[in-house]
């Protein structure tokens, strides 16, 4: 049975005059042969309510969703939907998948009234719906474009509004906004907080534990176990843990201090781009000895905030807990690189602050359209940059002109000191590329790819055998090297990707969104990873969705419409940013997203779970005018402070305004 433990059993949804039970799950179990993926889970979800639930790659999630969404038996126990087996109540459910859905081939509208012939959608009805829910999704302009040349945030709301065509009571979501960019998944969960105030109920499974933030209550799943739920805030309290936020000129010196040093008050530490996070059981007592920590080893002394922790760190902490936290192999390196290390062979002076990536002017055209429009990039050896932006800003396109994939129509790049030809076959082998596209190829075994990748990088003989062990280890896939790539999880496959791309040592790797859906445990050792090969040397660029890990980046630049729009490092992005991020609770949530967005723009006004983020350019004038908005559509202000901004809302403002 499971070891579950309940913090909160009565939160309400915004909706609370109905306690009505949606979803109904008893006592659950499935299992795979031997394999129990499942185990005797037990949770509730109330009419209106949005229930996330969360965990590492393999927890039994997806298994859950295949059973409530009636396409799967379960093998113990029982799931019920408004009181029916969930098998009866399909016609009353909506189920988006983790894969995509859609019919390439077919327009948008096409897509649609397939989906309504499914579920038997009379013509008139459809007409309505359809109007109703591309309106809502910002779609309704764009229904003859056929699903292929949709964007990847466009496809998921088609795929959405396909799950909402028969009006669904219940609304099953398994991960529906990996690989979506951060505008496009900003909107996608206001769509979904206004269907939950609507009275629809909503599951949903998310590896992006900002996402799991702007849920009503949140359940931990792993190892087929549902462990905890609570709300959010709950669940952030009952860790007991506070958060630091630590800047030093020596992150990486103050980091092993803190990790070497178990007697301290230290719960967990990890690097963030410029920053440290440390978790401490005593904000005061914890501050004190990391800063004891670093003025006895003779270092500068650190600046140190206090945080709320986040929802990752109650996962990752939780995890560890129980001894699921994946081990941490160091990679066998075969040459060991000083600060003297430079180009080529021999010591040709410091790779710290020497550039290995730099473009100018860089710019590409297709036909009429301009992708890319004269962008700056410079990356130096043991720096980790990053490219973000919206889908289509141009990021792919400019990492494959960078890494000679691409001719480019104009401009200047230099790639590790060579400057002509791009693509020579010395280039090549110190460079490392894992694009965007899973690269391995499904129909060989998980060995087969690497061994094959290891013939392409050139990677000595006498090494080979080595460096696999050491990718299959890292991957967690001991004893299922054998395995056909297609049979492993979209997870597994980045973490095997990103393995094949780096056993030959690159000295510059490009990764273009390497942690596309992967769960946090797996993200985070990636980028213990990634800054393993950073402090050795290897120039890093890297684009990701995910704008919580970004700030791992030591810098980045942002992309709009194939133009640079802002550079610096995450700290310093954030502090540039105009305005203030300002939270309300409200006596009604919805109604007040709806009233405050019709005199401010969209992007200002975002629900996460029963608060608004508010973002305000002038908050001493405007605040008063929020207020009296509010008082006039009988909406009362429980609360209201500044937060700081995020990584992901300075993302947001500065795409809107550039685009405005």
């Amino acid at each position: 049975m499971s070891s579950q433990v309940v913090i909160s059993t009565d939160n309400s949804p915004p909706n609370p005059a109905s306690a009505t039970e949606a979803i109904s799950v008893r006592d659950l179990h499935k299992h795979y042969g031997s394999l129990a993926a499942v185990r005797g889970i037990n949770f509730t979800v109330k009419k209106g309510e949005m229930f996330g639930l969360i965990g590492p790659d393999g927890a039994g999630k997806t298994s859950t969703f295949h059973i409530l969404a009636g396409v799967m038996q379960a093998t113990a126990g029982e799931a019920r939907i408004f009181n029916q087996p969930s098998r009866d109540a399909r016609l009353i459910t909506g189920y988006l998948t983790q894969q995509f859905s859609l019919y390439l081939d077919l327009s948008i509208d096409e897509n649609i009234r397939y989906a309504s012939g499914l579920r038997q959608v009379p013509d008139d009805l459809l007409r309505e719906r359809r109007n109703k829910y591309l309106k809502l999704m910002s779609l309704e302009k764009f229904g003859e474009r056929l699903a292929g040349q949709l964007s990847g945030g466009m496809k998921q709301k088609l795929a959405l509004c396909c799950a909402l065509v028969s009006q669904p009571q219940v609304l099953l979501l398994d991960e529906p906004t990996t690989g979506v960019d951060p505008v496009s998944r900003r909107e996608f969960w206001d769509v979904l907080a206004e269907l939950s105030a609507s009275g629809m109920t909503i599951l949903v499974a998310t590896p992006y534990l900002d996402e799991a933030e702007r849920c009503h209550r949140v359940g931990l799943m792993y190892e087929g176990q549902i462990h905890e739920i609570g709300t959010p805030g709950e669940l952030r309290d009952n860790l007991g843990l506070h958060r630091l936020e630590v800047r030093s000129q020596n992150l990486e010196t103050v980091e092993q201090l803190l990790l070497q040093n178990p007697q301290t008050d230290i719960a967990d530490v990890q690097t963030f781009g410029d920053r440290l996070d440390v978790l401490v059981k005593n904000i005061a007592i914890g501050e004190t000895q990391v800063r004891t920590l670093i003025k006895q080893n003779q270092l500068p002394s650190p600046k140190i905030e206090s945080a709320e922790p986040t929802l990752e760190n109650v996962f990752v902490t939780r995890l560890r807990q129980q001894g699921s936290a994946p081990e941490f192999f160091p990679f066998p390196r075969s040459r060991v690189r000083s600060r003297e290390w430079g180009v080529g062979s021999g010591v040709l002076g410091t790779w710290d602050g020497e550039l290995a990536i730099h473009a100018r002017n860089l710019s590409r055209v297709f036909g009429k359209f301009q992708a890319v429009k004269s962008v700056n990039v410079e990356v130096r050896y043991g720096e980790i940059f990053g490219l973000l932006g919206a889908n289509g800003a141009g990021k792919t396109t400019t990492i494959k002109m960078l890494c000679g994939l691409l001719e480019k129509s104009d401009g200047e790049i230099t790639l590790g000191g060579e400057t002509g030809n791009l693509r020579s076959a010395n280039l090549r082998k110190r460079i490392g590329y894992m694009s965007q596209k899973f690269t391995l190829y499904d129909d060989l075994t998980i060995l087969e790819n690497l061994e094959f990748y290891c013939g392409v990088y050139n990677v000595p003989r006498k090494l080979r055998k080595e460096k696999i062990n050491w990718v299959i280890a890292t991957c967690g896939l001991e004893g299922r090297s054998d395995m056909l790539t297609k049979q492993l999880p979209g997870g597994w496959k980045q973490r095997v990707a990103f393995g094949a791309s780096v056993m030959h040592e690159p000295d510059i790797l490009f990764l273009d969104e390497p942690t596309s859906g992967v769960d946090p445990l797996a993200r985070r050792q990636f980028w213990k990873l990634i800054n393993d090969f950073a402090r050795n040397g290897t120039a890093i660029l890297v684009t990701t969705h995910y704008l919580e890990e970004a700030e791992q980046c030591n810098r980045m630049s942002f992309m709009v419409a194939g133009e640079t729009v802002a550079e610096g490092s995450p700290s310093e992005i954030k502090t540039k940013q105009p305005g203030q991020l300002i939270e309300l609770v409200v006596s009604k949530n919805q109604a007040a997203s709806d009233v405050l967005k019709k005199h401010l723009e969209p992007w200002r006004v975002s629900i996460f779970a029963n608060s608004l983020h508010v973002v305000l350019d002038n908050p001493n004038e405007e605040i008063q005018q929020v207020k009296k908005l509010l008082q006039s559509a009988n909406i009362t202000i429980c609360s209201l402070r500044s937060v700081p901004l995020s990584l992901e809302d300075a993302f947001i403002s500065i795409v809107q305004r550039a685009q405005k």
